[in-house]
């Protein structure tokens, strides 16, 4: 429900609108990767300070390697859905809210199960640091790592396994994978030529259905045919093995963990201290109306 009844009546239903309008219009291959990203730029604020929309500030850390797979078009999606909003309600919703808003929108369009979205964040006054950053899982990463990684933020290793099935419409540069080692040496063979060939490729994550919202990303795994060194390494510990086989065949069962472990990272607790932007990309500056959630509640209460 939205938080601003009084103020903005329309909150939850025009970022819905908006979301399904533009992927609607969308073309086929450009929609399946708009999902994932928007999902990222949900997860990779959650990950380092609380869902705060910092990630979305310009020249700050979604510049940073850990990012280098979101998408401009998604970050456009959700500063058009925070320009629309706010010329019907005022500036009275978040970038952080729409961002959240969004990504439950696009899963949704995927046909997964939903799921609540606690409302009411404030946008980050400055991008998260390269340290806070640094926490966030890297595509080298070993399964010890991912899992204490997650573990900090109140993840098991369900979660873990469930969350990267979001690499089923992802992608990939060239460097995340530059030290791809281990299993399928035929597979890895052909990314480092393919790669040798274009050093920009975009490499999809999933293999086999790169424009589908599946559980292939896991039939995959099972025969080394995870693209990054931390898809991988979810099969070389036996309890996410364990989830990456069960995932892999059943993928309802894939679905309903997903929803429910995106729930669990929309409602991880943020900072709740800043403002709610003009502009997704950059702060309120001294010509601007600064508007505090908390000024916002009093004016309505």
């Amino acid at each position: 429900m939205c938080p601003f009844p009084t103020a903005c009546p329309t909150t939850s239903t025009l970022c819905p609108a908006l979301t399904c309008r533009t992927w609607c219009a969308t073309p086929c291959r450009e929609r399946s990767q708009g999902m994932p990203v928007s999902s990222l730029a949900s997860s990779a604020s959650s990950s380092t300070k609380g869902c705060d929309a910092s990630i979305l500030l310009d020249n700050g850390e979604r510049n940073m390697p850990q990012n280098g797979g979101l998408r401009r078009s998604v970050l456009d999606l959700i500063e058009s859905i925070r320009a629309t909003v706010h010329r019907a309600c005022g500036p009275t919703v978040s970038c952080a809210d729409i961002t959240n808003l969004a990504t439950k929108e696009a899963i949704m369009q995927s046909r997964l199960p939903g799921y609540d979205v606690p409302l009411g964040r404030r946008d980050s006054l400055t991008p998260a640091t390269a340290q806070q950053v640094g926490i966030l899982p890297g595509p080298d990463f070993n399964v010890q790592q991912l899992v204490r990684t997650f573990a900090d933020r109140g993840f098991d290793k369900m979660d873990l396994v469930a969350l990267s099935g979001a690499h089923t419409v992802g992608k990939a540069s060239c460097g995340s994978f530059r030290n791809r080692a281990g299993e399928n040496a035929d597979f890895v063979r052909t990314l480092q030529q393919v790669c040798a060939r274009n050093p920009g490729h975009l490499q999809d994550l999933d293999v086999t259905t790169p424009n589908t919202f599946d559980n292939r990303y896991y039939n995959n795994l099972q025969v080394g045919r995870g693209v990054l060194n931390s898809d991988m390494a979810l099969t070389r510990d036996g309890e996410t093995k364990n989830w990456v086989n069960n995932f892999a065949g059943n993928q309802g069962w894939f679905f309903s963990q997903f929803s429910t472990s995106m729930r669990k990272l929309a409602h991880l607790p943020g900072g709740n201290i800043g403002e709610i932007r003009n502009n997704c990309f950059r702060r309120n500056g001294n010509g601007e109306s600064v508007i505090l959630a908390a000024e916002v509640f009093a004016a309505f209460a």
